[in-house]
């Protein structure tokens, strides 16, 4: 019995989630949310919101640490799917931009978040993009044999730019978007490239 409570408290608790994110537009920001719509949209009364979260707050944040955390998970899967016949940039690139088409406000949380009112929403976002950077990094030393600090500094220019070219991809029409994929995957490589020739020459045993 007791297992089908953590069940269906677990089902309520996402359902809270999934509202909240599906009230999300272009127009409608968390910070305009109320706590009576999330809940009419979870089909709960607003007092049952309180057995799963302290407050509204505590609801952003938890949205905002499942939205970096799902946006990695892809990531790593992309680039699992790397091998000699494929471009690790490409299929990235390709992996994020469909993570925006397919979760629009998702992304939209995390973009407007970030340089939002709230000292605690900005701290949030920013802890996640640290783990996006952190683990890029950490891929790109290992496998690209690359010095720590030329990782760490290319990982910040290619998570800058694929977030910035993301916010524009979010309401870009078909043609603009197939160009902006182009024109990232192009500006990546380019970054890589030069990662490369600056790693070569500051090799001493070069």
């Amino acid at each position: 019995m007791a297992g089908i409570r953590a069940q269906q408290k677990q089902k309520t608790r996402q359902a809270i989630i999934d509202a909240a994110l599906n009230q999300l537009s272009a127009e409608q920001s968390f910070a305009n949310l109320s706590l009576r719509e999330v809940a009419r949209e979870a089909g709960i009364a607003p007092t049952s919101f309180y057995r799963h979260f302290k407050d509204m707050e505590e609801l952003g944040l938890t949205l905002v640490d499942e939205c970096g955390l799902t946006l990695r998970q892809l990531m790593r899967s992309a680039r699992k799917r790397f091998d000699s016949q494929t471009s690790i940039i490409k299929v990235s690139v390709e992996t994020f931009m469909e993570f925006v088409e397919q979760n629009p406000n998702t992304f939209r949380l995390l973009l407007r978040e970030r340089s939002g009112t709230s000292r605690a929403f900005r701290e949030a976002v920013a802890r996640e993009v640290e783990f996006f950077r952190l683990e890029l990094a950490d891929y790109l030393e290992t496998e690209s044999k690359l010095p720590t600090d030329v990782a760490r500094i290319q990982a910040d220019a290619l998570v800058t730019i694929t977030f910035n070219n993301g916010a524009e991809y979010l309401d870009a029409g078909e043609h603009k978007k197939r160009r902006l994929i182009e024109d990232t995957i192009t500006q990546l490589r380019f970054i890589a490239n030069g990662a490369a020739a600056f790693a070569k020459e500051e090799d001493p045993t070069d």
